[in-house]
C-alpha cells in the first residue's frame, strides 16, 4: 500500500514539475493553456449563437459582465480603448451574465455607453459554467489556436490584458 502511495505522489510531482508556472498560480477560472470552450449563448435580439465562431480564427479577448458591476464600470475605459487601438486584429466578445439582467437591459447599456466589440448574452449560464467565471468583469484572453493565454478579475486588469495581447500578434 505505501509504495502504491509513494508512486502516485511521485507521478504528481512529476506531472506538477511539467506543468507552467502560471496554471500553478492560478486559483480559478478556466485553466491557462486549455482549449477555449463552444458555448451556448444568445444575441442580445434573442437569436441562439455560440462562442466557439470566434475561436481558432485569431485572438479574442472575452470578458463576462453585468450592467450593475462596479468593477466591470472600471474596467470598461481599458476595455474599450483595448477594443479601439486592436481593430482588426484582436476579436472583442462581451458575454452579458443573465443574473438580475434581461437583453434589453443590456442593449440599453451598451448603446447608450458606446461598448465596441460583439455582444451575447448567457441565458442559461452555459458560457459562465464551462469558462468557470468565478465573478463578473473576468476576463479571458485567447491565442489564435484556441487556447487560454490569460484570465483575471478585476477593474486594473487593463494593463495586463494589452500584455497578453501584445504577446499574440507579430
Amino acid at each position: 500500500m505505501k509504495s502504491r502511495s509513494f508512486a502516485s505522489l511521485r507521478m504528481t510531482l512529476a506531472a506538477l514539475a511539467f506543468a507552467p508556472v502560471v496554471a500553478l498560480a492560478q486559483d480559478s477560472g478556466i485553466m491557462l493553456g486549455t482549449e477555449a470552450p463552444a458555448a451556448e449563448v444568445t444575441t442580445l435580439d434573442g437569436k441562439p449563437a455560440n462562442l466557439k465562431q470566434h475561436i481558432g480564427k485569431g485572438p479574442v479577448v472575452m470578458e463576462f459582465w453585468a450592467t450593475w458591476c462596479p468593477v466591470c464600470k472600471e474596467l470598461e475605459p481599458a476595455i474599450s480603448a483595448l477594443t479601439t487601438k486592436y481593430a482588426g486584429k484582436v476579436t472583442f466578445v462581451n458575454v452579458a451574465v443573465s443574473v438580475n439582467q434581461k437583453p434589453a437591459l443590456v442593449q440599453r447599456y451598451v448603446t447608450s455607453h458606446k461598448m465596441g466589440g460583439i455582444q451575447y448574452f448567457d441565458a442559461k449560464g452555459d458560457a459562465t459554467e464551462l469558462y468557470d467565471v468565478p465573478a463578473t468583469s473576468y476576463v479571458v484572453v485567447i491565442d489564435k489556436g484556441g487556447r487560454v493565454v490569460y484570465s483575471g478579475v478585476g477593474g486594473d486588469q487593463g494593463p495586463k490584458i494589452e500584455a497578453a495581447i501584445r504577446k499574440l500578434l507579430p
